[in-house]
């Protein structure tokens, strides 16, 4: 397995809000990965996204041991740590008036038995890539989403909505926040892309595609150099997870 992660501040920005954690393969067991884009005035959401990534971190590495390895615990193991990563925001965000409308998205990926479980907040996404197909496989919880899914409005007419960075559900903005969970299979040349919105309004999902593809060396750094090429108006952060091997260990079903 072949982990590229990077973060860039982007052209725009004054201060990068985004935040990252990639697990350490040579010293860790745990296959753990986690991305917060961050909002909320000045250092706000750089507080978010960084508490939020230490966390729910914190919260899978202590309990991972002892949750029983079926689908149904993994998820619940997900889903706990990212509302214990909320009240840990939430209440932080009470301490000082800066910090007051603070909040962030996250999106957490722990691999294991050749699967991937998954929370998610916000609009960061999540991305497989198998067998020449990109797909998304987190759903925005964005105004704009709501519209498409309504009908309202089309995926071509979502892509330039001037409220599309309006968020629907956030993590540290409430005192509960319910995450999306889902399991999907993660086999032997599948890549996963974690990413915040600072690439994906930039790039489409066919030119995220077009660039993983074309920049086998180092595809993080193309994805975040297009980006900036386009404008950089957010900051940009990408986790690739390139299943080029599987351990014996893995290839067993669960």
């Amino acid at each position: 397995m072949r982990i590229l992660a990077k973060s860039d501040i982007g052209k725009a920005r004054e201060m990068n809000q985004d935040s990252y954690y990639i697990s350490d393969l040579e010293k860790e067991d745990l296959k753990l990965y986690i991305l917060a884009d961050g909002m909320g005035g000045y250092k706000g959401g750089e507080v978010a996204s960084s508490l939020a990534v230490s966390s729910s971190r914190n919260y899978i590495v202590n309990n991972f041991k002892k949750t029983r390895k079926d689908r149904e615990n993994l998820l619940k193991l997900l889903r706990d740590a990212v509302e214990y990563a909320n009240m840990i925001v939430y209440e932080k965000s009470k301490e000082t008036e800066e910090l007051q409308d603070m909040g962030t998205t996250i999106d957490i990926c722990l691999i294991y038995n050749n699967k991937v479980f998954i929370a998610h907040v916000g609009d960061s996404r999540v991305y497989r890539i198998r067998k020449n197909i990109i797909r998304k496989l987190t759903t925005d919880h964005s105004y704009v989403e709501k519209l498409v899914k309504d009908g309202t409005i089309t995926k071509e007419e979502a892509y330039n909505h001037p409220k599309k960075n309006m968020l629907m559900k956030a993590l540290g903005c409430n005192s509960f926040v319910e995450p999306d969970v889902i399991c999907k299979g993660f086999l032997k040349d599948d890549i996963i892309l974690m990413c915040s919105d600072g690439l994906t309004n930039m790039l489409r999902d066919s030119e995220i595609y077009n660039l993983l593809l074309n920049n086998p060396d180092k595809p993080e750094e193309a994805l975040i150099k297009e980006a900036n090429n386009l404008g950089g108006y957010d900051n940009i952060t990408t986790i690739i997870i390139d299943n080029i091997e599987i351990s014996e260990e893995e290839t067993k079903e669960m």
